[in-house]
């Protein structure tokens, strides 16, 4: 570690209007290290990031490099300076091929005509550098996620960055591509690069990170190498509270008739005789591997892909008659596995959005949208949900992702859907924001309301579920009850082949 630190960041403060974002943030990071922002959404660590990255403009505070203080009005100043930062949303040209990628800020040319045997020569030195066999001839849209991001970051080293900024990077990562960022990393901290990590999996950031700073309400709250706290703390800083890991609610065994049965669904390539049913007011899991078929079977219920076969029923009333995908999505909300590209639209404000799937119950006597039942039903879903929101004309996209996810329920709580499918819900969340999602899961189901949801992370499945279908490969192989123990459920698809 060098003596002295490579990047300081001083009493930063940014107000969006008359919305603090962050108050008083302070950073600090050394060559070969990696440190980790850690915090709750919107405790200001993606505003802190941008103002470091050149995307937003500090009200006051300072930045130093090698105790040197710098100004960074746009990205391309904070690239000056040596910084780079790896977006979440990775910013790639799926059409054009890696090397164009890694060279599409700033394309080698002479005499007017792009020299593209040097830059694919350089790109092979670059990717080489992280351990990288991608041909540079390659189209970007032909790559996995993993090996798109490994271009964002041979991006990053063309500039001979110091100092990468990782937001999120293994959101979309497989275990072995997770494996393969985190070694990258670890080379790049051999070379002495400066490593911001941003994540909301707590265990990540103990493989690979050797600070940790926490922010909580636009403050930094504590500073510190990562040996001096464990889980439990780090969550006690982020929140000012303890986790709490037990469940919401003890499994329910639901009486009466099924509302959903599905018979022998299926998709060529996709699902094959799935069969299962769904009571009023349950909470079931569908618990599998990614790449299972858990998105597919929720997609294939309500008609966003075609299926080849099978019969879904719907009870309306005494009788439960057979109902095409297409009509049940009249029955159903849905959030989606991803909430900003399906959810929601985020240049629209929150009254937009909440809007959208109502627009038929917000039509006045002209066939026009009444303001005033606009506004009535977006003040009731902001009050109802918690939603923080300067008003109900604020854009989504520039909400926390807790509450962009609140405004995602919003828009299908306001249609009063009898079956909610909700795909990884708490994906991209901290914490607290993961709890109230899923005491909005069980308040649903008070309400009468039946809900099957897909995510990743047992333990959340594990606080709210009255039981459990296995999917795997597109069958449902098992069912467990509400009761199951993680070892059950774990055994119950590391046997299968």
């Amino acid at each position: 570690m060098s003596e002295r630190a490579i990047l300081r960041m001083e009493g930063i403060a940014k107000s969006f209007g008359n919305i603090p974002a962050i108050k008083s943030a302070r950073l600090e990071a050394h060559g070969g290290l990696a440190v980790a922002v850690m915090g709750a959404n919107g405790a200001g660590k993606s505003t802190l990031m941008n103002i470091l990255g050149g995307v937003v403009i500090s009200d006051s505070g300072r930045i130093l490099i090698d105790g040197v203080e710098i100004k960074l009005r746009s990205p391309r100043d904070a690239t000056r300076h040596g910084i780079a930062f790896v977006h979440q949303e990775l910013t790639m040209f799926p059409t054009m091929t890696v090397a164009e990628n890694i060279f599409i800020d700033g394309m080698l040319s002479e005499r007017g005509f792009i020299r593209m045997p040097e830059m694919i020569r350089q790109s092979k030195v670059l990717l080489a550098r992280l351990g990288c066999n991608i041909s540079p001839k390659t189209p970007v849209e032909q790559l996995s996620i993993g090996d798109r991001q490994l271009v964002e970051i041979a991006r990053a080293l063309r500039h001979q960055a110091r100092i990468i900024i990782f937001d999120e990077p293994t959101s979309s990562l497989t275990g072995p591509e997770r494996e393969r960022l985190f070694s990258v990393i670890r080379g790049l901290k051999a070379e002495g690069v400066v490593i911001i990590y941003i994540t909301h999996f707590l265990d990540e950031i103990f493989s690979i990170c050797e600070q940790i700073a926490i922010m909580r309400n636009g403050e930094t709250v504590w500073t510190s190498p990562i040996s001096d706290v464990d889980p439990a703390k780090v969550v006690h800083l982020m929140l000012g509270i303890a986790e709490a890991e037990g469940r919401i609610r003890a499994p329910v065994a639901a009486g009466g008739d099924a509302m959903l049965s599905v018979s022998n669904l299926g998709r060529r390539g996709a699902l094959q005789d799935v069969n299962f049913e769904i009571k009023r007011g349950e909470i079931v899991g569908l618990w599998g591997l990614l790449g299972s078929g858990r998105t597919e079977l929720l997609r294939a219920l309500i008609g966003l892909d075609p299926i080849d076969g099978g019969t879904i029923r719907w009870r309306d009333g005494a009788a439960a008659a057979p109902i095409a995908p297409a009509d049940l999505h009249a029955h159903v909300g849905i959030v989606t596995e991803d909430r900003r590209g399906e959810g929601i639209h985020l240049p629209l404000s929150v009254a937009q959005n909440v809007a959208l799937p109502n627009l038929r119950s917000l039509l006045n006597k002209w066939r026009l949208i009444g303001q005033e039942k606009e506004a009535s039903l977006t003040d009731d879903m902001i009050k109802r949900l918690q939603i923080k929101v300067s008003g109900r004309q604020q854009p989504v996209g520039t909400l926390s992702g807790g509450n962009q996810q609140k405004v995602v329920f919003a828009r299908w709580l306001a249609t009063n859907p009898r079956l909610f499918l909700l795909d990884e819900p708490t994906r991209g969340l901290d914490v607290s924001a993961k709890a109230e999602i899923m005491k909005l899961v069980v308040e649903l189901a008070q309400q009468g309301c039946s809900c099957l949801i897909v995510s990743s992370e047992l333990q959340e499945l594990m606080r709210v579920c009255d039981r459990y279908l296995v999917i795997s490969r597109g069958r449902l192989i098992g069912e467990l009850p509400g009761s199951a123990t993680s070892k059950e459920l774990m055994q119950s698809i590391a046997t299968i082949n």
